[in-house]
C-alpha cells in the first residue's frame, strides 16, 4: 500500500464553533483521463474548510501519479493507492479516513458544479441539519450540459427528504447527498450495486433536518456501473427496498415505478431522458 503522510486528526475538528468541514472521497481506478477534472472542481472551492481523501485501486495508469502531482499543492488532501474488493469497499476506506462534519462522495469524472458549491452548502447548515442535497446536472464526456436529473429522469426532488421516499427508488443522485458523518454507516457490500441506496436510506432513518440546496451540487458524469448493468441494479434494488420497507410495499412501490415510467416517457415524447 502507497500512502501519503498527511494526517488530520479529530481534534482538528472538535470545535463547535469552528466552521462546517466537509470530507470529500474520490475513488478511482484507471481513471487519468477523468481525474484531473474531478481535483480540480475540488480544489477550486471558495470554502476553504474540508478535507479531500482520494482512494486509488492501484491503478496500473497514471492516476496515482496525477494524485501524487496534486498531494504537493492541496495541503488537506490525503491518499491511498493498493488493491479493494470493488467500489464499495474502496469507498468503504474512504469512510474510514474521513473526519469531517459531512462526507460527500465524488466519483472520478464527476465534478462540484461550481467554485462556491460548498460555501453555499456550509450556509445552510446548522445543528439540526444530517443531510444536505440537491439536484444534478447531467453532462456528457465533452462536459456539455443535457439537463437535470429531476427533469430527465423520474427522480424528482422531495423537499422535504424522508427516508420513505426511497420506496419510490433513488430521490437523490449519490453524488448530490451528504450525509453528516456521525450518521454514515459503513456501505454493506452485500447489497452490491444498490450498495449506495441502501446507505442512504439508513441515514435517513436516523436524520433529523434534511435540507436542500436549491441548485445543482454536482455535474454528474452520464453511464455509471448501475447504468451499464440495469437488470443486475434493479434486482439488488428489489432487495434493498424489501430489507427497508417489506415485501407488499415494495410489491406496490414497483407497479407505481412502471406507471411513473410510462407516465415520464409521454411527458417526455420527442425529448431526451436518462
Amino acid at each position: 500500500m502507497q500512502q501519503n503522510n498527511f494526517v488530520l486528526t479529530n481534534s482538528d475538528f472538535s470545535d463547535s464553533n469552528a466552521p462546517v468541514r466537509f470530507s470529500i472521497i474520490t475513488v478511482v481506478y484507471n481513471g487519468e483521463s477523468l481525474l484531473r477534472g474531478t481535483i480540480e472542481s475540488v480544489l477550486n472551492q471558495t470554502w476553504p474548510h474540508f478535507e479531500y481523501i482520494l482512494i486509488d485501486g492501484a491503478s496500473k495508469d497514471n492516476s496515482l501519479q496525477i494524485i501524487q502531482e496534486y498531494a504537493k499543492k492541496m495541503t488537506h488532501l490525503k491518499w491511498i493507492s493498493e488493491p479493494d474488493k470493488g467500489l464499495y469497499d474502496a469507498m468503504n476506506k474512504g469512510l474510514r479516513m474521513a473526519t469531517g462534519d459531512f462526507v460527500q462522495f465524488l466519483n472520478a469524472g464527476d465534478w462540484l458544479h461550481s467554485p462556491d458549491t460548498l460555501a453555499k452548502l456550509a450556509a445552510l447548515n446548522t445543528p439540526q441539519t444530517d443531510v444536505l442535497y440537491g439536484d444534478t446536472l447531467l453532462v456528457d464526456e465533452t462536459r456539455t450540459p443535457h439537463g437535470l436529473m429531476s427533469e430527465m429522469s423520474t427522480r424528482t426532488l422531495p423537499d422535504p427528504l424522508h427516508w420513505r421516499d426511497y420506496l419510490a427508488g433513488m430521490r437523490v443522485v449519490h453524488q448530490s447527498f451528504i450525509p453528516r458523518i456521525s450518521l454514515a454507516p459503513e456501505y454493506r457490500l452485500e447489497a452490491g450495486l444498490c450498495a449506495d441506496f441502501d446507505w442512504c436510506i439508513e441515514i435517513l432513518k436516523k436524520s433529523r433536518t434534511n435540507v436542500q440546496l436549491k441548485e445543482p451540487i454536482t455535474d454528474y458524469l452520464m453511464g455509471g456501473l448501475s447504468k451499464k448493468r440495469h437488470r443486475q441494479s434493479l434486482e439488488e434494488r428489489f432487495k434493498v427496498m424489501r430489507r427497508h420497507f417489506g415485501l407488499v410495499p415494495t410489491i406496490l412501490a414497483h407497479g407505481w415505478i412502471v406507471l411513473r415510467a410510462g407516465i415520464h416517457r409521454l411527458k417526455r415524447w420527442g425529448k431526451e431522458r436518462y
